[in-house]
């Protein structure tokens, strides 16, 4: 008779000579210090960027102000389009630290932590303490986390809700389960894997019971749904529900408390919800809160239809592989897994053979031809037919895989906590990747199954180097993920080195951007768009974060290879994670030194130095040419609102179509009209404007201050400038 148990690839039997793992106060404390430093330190510097980084601040700063939590408003007009969780946290944190970059980004840097600690705890729980302190390295180490916690976006806490949700869901399940832990934590015969014992560590202590974990699990939805929208519950649903159904344990339904769940759940996210299509009716077209909120940024945004479109979808190739990129250094590693998996899957095909029945292979293709029929009629997107397709297949293959199993047989029978668990993240993590491949998309929307990925790659390499020496498989991806790590790392550290060579008698210039080439690489739509601008006078800027990064990659890889070579395994990953950390560290004072042309805060300054001496008057209007993104910190840092002009775009244009709508926006010829009449005008105009702006006012404009081609205008000679202005306004 066929098991349909489904095999556990990541635990082995076979220990090789270092098997020692640090203590658990002792991992914990190193992993606090690592996000201490790398996160907590990174805190204070640079200031809030333009675009989302200090668009969202401003949102959250009117919240602190005005005490609305219901609707955001940035640069005065509705800001409708995003969840309001975050924005709670930061106003909190404006009232207790007060209006700066610290606090925008602590919530994030405290969710990063929680997000470790948990990562931490179910690793430790589901695999053994050597994988617990792999997981906790790795994501606090990872490229992408460190990046995408640099500005201001909901990823990291709806990351943070849903793996709560996700490990609750397990330990919620846990109740009409049958008993596979002693109350030691160690295995029961009823498990039949015996060889798990040997090497998993004792389960940690519970602090909750099922029925709590069942409450916590609604709870965390329900945060993560204030987040970021309705996409959590898709995630979290569309994960659950074929959890479930695969392994049967939709039949203990009862264990997720779903009557009181829910209405927990809708006591917590409800109201918002309410209370914010209540508050916002009668926008464009009568449309109001519910259809931009709900149909726009939700439906609309998933077809690529949003409006306003301006929103981009990454190429197929790159939308794949750049996660080699958010995942790095961990990502070399992936062959570990990717074999472990077939590994896995070879031997379930051998227990469960699929009958000789070919039809069964042309039933996708079927699917497919369906799907392009109704292309046209149903206007149903084609990758999303393929995935149909591709999901109908596995079903049917696990279906027809049970023909020699007894009636009622789940389709996968998982007996251990750490087969629930890979099989959970795996369904997790593919369905967020599927589901932005298809959607329109950026880089970081892809954040929540990054702690699923990285936990399940950890758990494999901890396995391939407990097999390092029975297992040539093991020991030749590991060898091949070090080759490939310690070649990267020289030639980044050779072409670092030649950068420093070449730029050695250059001056260092503070400004960077004005020394950047403007390639215009992509549109500037990636994230690391900008170093492809990179050129000699630039590169002298970034002498102390490329020496950093050169020594790092010049000399980590080479000695993790050597200790792994000498099986000191646990020592081996170890520097990989401290050599990503002294990288991110270099990255950080890199962005440091690009602050002056990611963020216009300089010209905030300036504003407020020219109104305390009196050069200019404090009645004089501020305006910003084009999208407020272009130069949203400069109000944040003033702290009121300014004028657009040509500004009536992006997330500025559903709000500013309310009747309430404060007359923040110019159209160029109002500008030209009022240039050098009434009052004094302060005109920003970013570099992406300079020739438009030059075109409309020609000669007729006094330049205040120019910074990595963002420039500063009035439309009259300043007042009184005193000597300490004047010094000010040329610098």
């Amino acid at each position: 008779m066929a098991h349909h148990t489904l095999p556990d690839p990541l635990i082995d039997s076979t220990p090789t000579r270092d098997t020692g793992v640090p203590r658990r106060s002792t991992a914990l404390s190193f992993l606090c210090a690592l996000w201490f430093l790398l996160f907590f330190a990174a805190l204070f510097t640079p200031p809030l960027l333009d675009d989302a980084d200090a668009t969202h601040a401003s949102a959250a700063r009117h919240m602190a102000l005005t005490g609305d939590l219901v609707t955001l408003h940035v640069d005065g007009i509705r800001y409708l389009e995003k969840a309001p969780l975050p924005y709670w946290l930061v106003a909190l944190s404006f009232r207790i630290f007060g209006f700066n970059t610290f606090a925008v980004h602590l919530p994030q840097a405290i969710g990063v932590l929680l997000l470790a600690l948990l990562g931490y705890r179910w690793a430790e729980k589901a695999f053994d303490a050597r994988t617990a302190f792999y997981t906790g390295l790795a994501l606090l180490t990872s490229a992408g986390i460190f990046l995408f916690t640099r500005i201001f976006i909901p990823e990291i806490l709806l990351s943070l809700f849903l793996a709560i949700a996700l490990y609750s869901l397990l330990q919620a399940m846990q109740s009409d389960r049958s008993a596979i832990l002693n109350e030691d934590g160690a295995l029961t015969a009823e498990a039949k894997v015996p060889a798990v014992a040997a090497v998993r560590s004792p389960s940690p202590r519970q602090y909750l019971s099922p029925s709590a974990h069942a409450y916590v699990m609604w709870t965390a939805v329900a945060l993560a749904v204030l987040t970021k929208g309705l996409v959590a519950l898709v995630f979290f649903f569309g994960a659950a529900i074929l959890y479930l159904a695969l392994t049967d344990e939709y039949k203990n339904w009862r264990a997720l408390k779903p009557i009181t769940g829910m209405l927990l759940f809708l006591a917590v996210a409800a109201p918002w919800h309410i209370l914010a299509s209540l508050r916002n009716t009668g926008g464009m077209n009568g449309h109001g809160f519910f259809w931009f909120y709900f149909i726009n940024e939700h439906f609309l945004r998933f077809l690529g239809s949003r409006y306003p479109r301006d929103y981009n979808k990454l190429p197929g190739y790159l939308f794949w592989t750049l996660h080699l990129v958010w995942l790095f250094p961990w990502a070399l590693f992936l062959g570990t897994l990717v074999r472990q998996a077939w590994t896995s899957f070879q031997r379930y095909s051998e227990a469960n053979p699929l009958p000789e029945d070919q039809s069964f292979y042309w039933q996708p293709f079927a699917t497919v031809v369906v799907g392009l029929a109704l292309r046209d009629t149903a206007h149903i997107p084609y990758f999303f037919t393929v995935f149909i397709a591709l999901a109908l297949f596995l079903f049917q293959g696990l279906k027809r895989r049970q023909t020699n199993s007894p009636d009622g047989a789940p389709l996968l029978r998982t007996t251990t906590f750490p087969q629930r668990t890979t099989l959970l993240l795996s369904l997790f993590s593919t369905l967020v990747l599927v589901f932005f491949s298809l959607s329109t998309n950026q880089e970081y929307y892809t954040f929540p199954a990054w702690l699923p990925l990285l936990l399940l790659l950890t758990a494999a390499l901890t396995r391939a180097e407990r097999t390092f020496l029975t297992d040539p498989a093991s020991r030749r991806w590991i060898t091949v993920a070090h080759a490939a790590l310690t070649i990267l790392g020289l030639a980044i550290a050779f072409t670092l080195a030649y950068g420093l060579w070449t730029s050695r008698h250059l001056p260092f210039v503070p400004d960077i951007g004005d020394l950047l080439a403007h390639r215009g690489v992509g549109d500037y739509t990636l994230s690391m768009s900008h170093l492809f601008d990179l050129t000699g006078p630039s590169f002298a800027a970034l002498r102390l974060p490329a020496a950093l990064a050169a020594l790092a990659f010049a000399i980590g890889p080479a000695v993790a290879w050597l200790l792994r070579q000498q099986r000191r395994h646990l020592a081996s990953t170890t520097t990989v994670a401290l050599t990503s950390a002294a990288f991110l560290i270099a990255a950080h004072i890199a962005l440091v030194r690009f602050g002056p042309m990611l963020s216009s805060k300089t010209f905030a300054e300036t504003i407020q130095h020219l109104e305390s001496t009196q050069a200019v008057s404090g009645q004089s209007q501020v305006l910003l040419y084009g999208d407020q993104s272009y130069g949203s910190s400069i109000p944040f840092y003033l702290g009121h609102d300014v004028f657009l002009v040509d500004g009536r775009s992006s997330s500025m244009l559903f709000g500013g179509t309310f009747p309430d709508a404060p007359h923040i926006f110019l159209t160029p010829q109002d500008l030209l009209n009022a240039w050098g009449k009434g009052e004094r005008k302060l005109l920003f105009v970013p570099l992406e404007k300079r020739d438009e702006v030059d075109h409309l006012l020609g000669n007729n404009k006094i330049l205040l201050k120019e910074t990595s081609g963002k420039a500063l205008f009035t439309d009259r000679p300043i007042d009184r400038p005193s000597t300490t202005a004047t010094a000010n306004i040329t610098n």
